[in-house]
């Protein structure tokens, strides 16, 4: 049979036939499957291969909803021909079911911004595949272009060009990512007329690019084929193609091959596209390949024609590299769901050791690939060493489109002195829900002060295993936000004291000329200065054209010394700050001020960091800052002062919230530390809707995939769960879910008639000891604060603090009266002693309760009602007071803020965190009392009022016996005695 084949064969070249062929390629050819003409349908296969590709993806998108394949193709400029190629690719995507972006720079672009493009999409992980389009432009030279195609990363190379994915093919022991499309794309038309098997046939290679002939010839010969290759340089080619089973030829010559060089029955791959005068057509040229078809096509057993060869090929075959990364990236997010984080183990302990011990136990993870498992990419992340970092604002940006995951504040009762656990309670759950039920989660919590951390309270991280780490690190200086607002802060109090100097020590016209000096004969108003004019209604940019009248209302703030209301501040506990006088030194002329100082997280500027929702923002609330007024009553601003974008500028790196992790590797951001009682006491809004767009889920993706973000609120629920609601919630316009309501025994128990508990005390023993009835009286706080919580819409979840103490008739009581109240849940919790696993039910019970469930919430009061009605709303519902009394200082400052405009501004009651009521020693749930209302004062920037219901400390003192006596450095410079 094969002598009978070979005879038809010398029949149809019609020339002698020497009988050369090795016996596999002849079994091979006997079942090529090709049509009678010979040619090589690379059109219907390119279908084929593209209908096989959509199959894939639609598979993977029915496993994974929500998965979005996605080719990235950049363009330099608007070339037609690149135009009509990526044209051709996209189309070949969509019908592929893969997405594609087209980015399209300018024609000019240089190197670095095509090469700054690629990197930014290398780092997008919803990115499978990027293209870079050639040619570039005449700018670019074919070094450069070079360097721009090898910034692709390797893994995304679906054009299989990288030099690693060149050299992983060359390599006998290794596969590349991807193989290049071209080349693949002829293995394919090889096997397609049954050249499956390729040993011991003989191929011949004409070109040596590396993006055909060279990757070519590799795969060639790793399919066991003996391969030749020739180029321009090569001799006697004609009679190396005599000698060539397979030909496949990529030189860009047209028609260069003739069917006389060709040896009988050969296969021939024609890759050559070469544009040729043809007057018949309309373009009046048309496309030819670097082989002669009409001579050629007598002599071979198949041939692919140009047009509808190579060339649709080339297309299918990018698809089916972009159907592998997709596969891989599918694969990957399948064992790695986007958010869950990787274990990072504990070794609980019994007892339970010093909470440094703990923290200084566990090996943080790199931050690094922290904030690769969360999803933020290289660029979003500014490490500050390798356990903590800064995260970059345009993660909102990239995720806007992304719907928010579940929103949990952590509030509590009304604590004891001591504290009943909410920080320890967030980072325990957010343990349990990341590191053990394996759900994305983040907890976001407040920047301490280092005043508690060297005195009595010590530092914020949590407790036992349920800690940020490294708690040093979270306790000092962090990345030095506290720092900045103090910098800011004291720039304002310095241009306060320093503008009424000025003010009082030269005339109206020396104090406009020292304010608008000349500069070389000309001088100019700043842009801020044009603020003021423009509110002082002033319509002119000249300095000398304004009126003498114009220049005095201009130059002159006249701040009444008596209604200055900011202070300089410091972030240590110093009583003797309290209370001093400025202006003593000579050089002050006698002009002396009683003024005092405040710890740093009282400043109006840790405010405004907290509720700012992007940089300008921040710009315009530092700016709108009141400090006083004016002898006439008019408002002064740090914008009147001229130093509103000045403090912007000392802010700018603080607005980015601070990464760091908890014991167990779950994600915590650390921002901003607003006092609870003359501030909203919560982290960040912009912490918050970071995570809340990280834990959220992609348009498709199924609801189960939702990630939690639990956020603390300082002091009790009445406090700050109320602010949280009314206040910080109003400006960031996020919803909440749930509060998770923590509540301890002790604290239950001191509500209920127990002793007063002291700081640096021992406890009584009806702390340690069971006594029920204590404890069903004490319930009803609990009670109060759960019905306080239904009043804003939100699913209630009571996690009942254990302490070794209590015992199981105690807790289930807890837990029974919370149901009875209408919590939604009521669980026990160990999480102090047990870490993430204290909580496993806790978390259990949050995914219960907000599972497919949309949010109820609701605000207590309207922004429009007056600023009176909206203080009695608050007093009447949080704390159940009958009422309340305005005193005249109070009663006029409300009408002042009215007149000014200040009327539409949320309440931020300044209450004491130890009662409901305005008076700490009235525990439980008082009754028959009225709320006086001593003083209401403005924070402009921060926008809220806050009335002041007692006497306020706003700079802590230190007790006898400091915390900074245990504080101090270890032999290996390790800090010791944080707790």
């Amino acid at each position: 049979m094969v002598r009978a084949i070979a005879a038809s064969l010398q029949h149809i070249v019609k020339r002698p036939f020497r009988f050369a062929y090795p016996f596999s390629f002849l079994r091979t050819i006997m079942s090529v499957s090709t049509p009678s003409n010979k040619r090589i349908d690379g059109t219907a296969l390119a279908a084929s291969i593209r209908a096989s590709v959509a199959d894939s993806i639609g598979a993977i998108k029915q496993a994974q909803p929500g998965f979005k394949p996605t080719l990235c193709i950049i363009q330099v400029g608007e070339q037609s021909a690149s135009s009509t190629y990526i044209r051709m690719k996209r189309q070949a995507a969509q019908q592929c079911g893969i997405e594609t972006r087209h980015i399209q720079l300018p024609t000019d672009a240089d190197e670095e911004t095509i090469r700054a493009q690629v990197r930014t999409l290398n780092n997008d992980p919803t990115v499978d595949g990027i293209l870079v389009q050639l040619p570039l432009g005449d700018h670019i030279d074919s070094d450069a272009e070079r360097r721009i195609t090898e910034e692709v990363a390797a893994s995304k190379d679906v054009d299989g060009f990288h030099t690693l994915n060149i050299g992983l093919l060359s390599s006998k022991a290794c596969n590349p990512h991807f193989k290049p499309c071209t080349p693949a794309g002829v293995i394919r038309l090889l096997e397609s007329v049954g050249l499956s098997d390729l040993s011991g046939l003989h191929a011949v290679v004409m070109g040596r690019s590396d993006i055909v002939g060279n990757p070519v010839a590799t795969m060639l010969r790793a399919a066991n084929c003996t391969v030749t290759q020739v180029h321009s340089r090569s001799k006697d080619v004609q009679n190396i193609l005599s000698h060539a089973d397979i030909v496949v030829v990529a030189i860009g010559q047209p028609g260069f091959v003739q069917g006389s060089w060709l040896k009988p029955g050969c296969v021939v791959v024609d890759v050559g596209t070469n544009y040729v005068p043809d007057t018949t057509k309309k373009s009046g040229q048309r496309l030819m390949g670097d082989v002669d078809y009409a001579s050629a096509e007598p002599v071979v057993s198949a041939i692919t024609p140009v047009p509808g060869g190579v060339g649709p090929m080339t297309v299918a075959m990018l698809m089916e590299n972009v159907k592998i990364a997709a596969q891989r990236r599918a694969k990957y997010e399948t064992l790695h769901p986007r958010g869950v984080t990787s274990l990072n183990s504990l070794t609980l302990q019994q007892p339970v050791p010093s909470d440094i011990e703990i923290a200084r136990a566990q090996q943080p993870k790199k931050i690094a690939d922290l904030a690769r498992e969360i999803g933020l990419l290289p660029c979003e992340l500014e490490p500050y060493g390798d356990v903590k970092a800064k995260v970059s604002l345009q993660v909102l940006e990239r995720l806007a489109h992304r719907s928010n995951g579940k929103y949990i504040v952590v509030a509590g009762i009304t604590p004891t002195p001591l504290g009943e656990g909410k920080s320890t309670t967030t980072i325990g759950l957010s343990q349990a829900l990341g590191a053990h039920l394996r759900r994305p989660v983040f907890a976001c919590v407040r920047q301490p002060s280092q005043g508690p951390t060297f005195g009595i309270k010590g530092g914020a991280a949590g407790g036992g295993y349920s800690q940020v780490i490294p708690m040093e690190e979270f306790n000092l200086h962090l990345t030095g936000d506290n720092h900045a607002v103090t910098a800011a802060n004291n720039l304002l109090a310095a241009a306060i004291d320093t503008r009424m100097f000025h003010e009082a020590t030269q005339s109206d016209a020396a104090l406009y000329d020292r304010l608008t000096p000349r500069q070389k004969g000309v001088r100019k108003f700043s842009p801020i200065m044009i603020k003021r004019l423009q509110k002082l209604g002033i319509d002119k940019t000249d300095p000398d054209t304004l009126t003498e009248d114009e220049r005095r209302r201009f130059a002159r703030l006249d701040i009444d010394p008596d209604t200055v209301t900011w202070h300089r501040v410091v972030d240590t506990n110093d009583r003797y700050l309290r209370q001093i006088t400025v202006g003593q030194a000579p050089t002050e002329k006698g002009f002396t001020r009683q003024t005092g100082f405040d710890i740093a997280v009282a400043s109006e500027c840790m405010a405004v960091l907290a509720l700012s929702r992007d940089l300008q923002d921040m710009r315009e609330r530092l700016g709108d800052m009141v400090i006083g007024s004016s002898r006439s009553g008019e408002p002064v601003t740090a914008d009147d002062l001229g130093v509103g974008g000045a403090l912007a500028v000392l802010m700018r790196d603080a607005i980015k919230p601070n990464l760091m992790q908890t014991l167990e590797g779950t994600p915590v951001f650390v921002h901003a530390g607003p006092f609870a009682n003359i501030a909203h006491g919560n982290s960040s809004i912009l912490a918050d809707a970071i995570a809340l767009k990280l834990a959220g889920i992609e348009e498709g993706e199924p609801p189960e995939k939702v990630g939690y973000v639990i956020t603390e609120a300082g002091f009790g629920a009445d406090i700050g769960m109320e602010k949280f609601c009314n206040i910080k919630c109003r400006e960031s316009g996020l919803v909440p879910d749930a509060v998770v309501l923590v509540a301890t025994v002790r604290a239950l128990k001191s509500h209920g008639g127990g002793p007063d508990v002291t700081p640096g005390k021992p406890l009584s023993d009806v702390y340690t000891q069971e006594n029920l009835e204590i404890l069903e009286n004490g319930c009803a706080n609990l009670v109060k604060h759960i019905q306080n919580a239904k009043q804003f819409g939100l699913k209630v979840i009571v996690a009942v603090n254990k302490f070794a103490s209590d015992t199981d008739a105690e807790l289930n009581m807890v837990v029974e009266r919370a149901h009875a109240a209408g919590a939604d849940a009521a669980v026990p919790t160990d999480h102090w002693a047990q870490g993430g696993a204290g909580a496993v039910n806790l978390a259990q019970a949050v995914i219960e309760q907000l599972e497919r469930t949309e949010s109820q919430f609701q605000f207590l009061y309207n922004l429009d009602q007056p600023i009176e009605a909206k203080i009695e709303k608050i007093a009447r519902h949080m704390y159940g007071a009958d009422g309340i009394s305005v005193l005249p200082e109070a009663r006029e400052q409300i009408d002042t803020y009215t007149r000014q405009g200040y009327a539409h501004l949320p309440i931020c009651m300044a209450k004491t965190h130890l009662s409901l009521s305005h008076d700490p020693t009235l525990k439980g749930v008082p009754t028959g009392f009225t709320v006086p209302i001593r003083s209401v004062r403005l924070a402009a920037g921060a926008r809220f009022l806050y009335p002041l219901c007692g006497s306020m400390q706003t700079m802590p003192g230190l007790s006898t016996r400091p915390g900074y006596y245990d504080i101090d450095l270890d032999a290996e410079g390790q800090v010791v005695g944080l707790f």
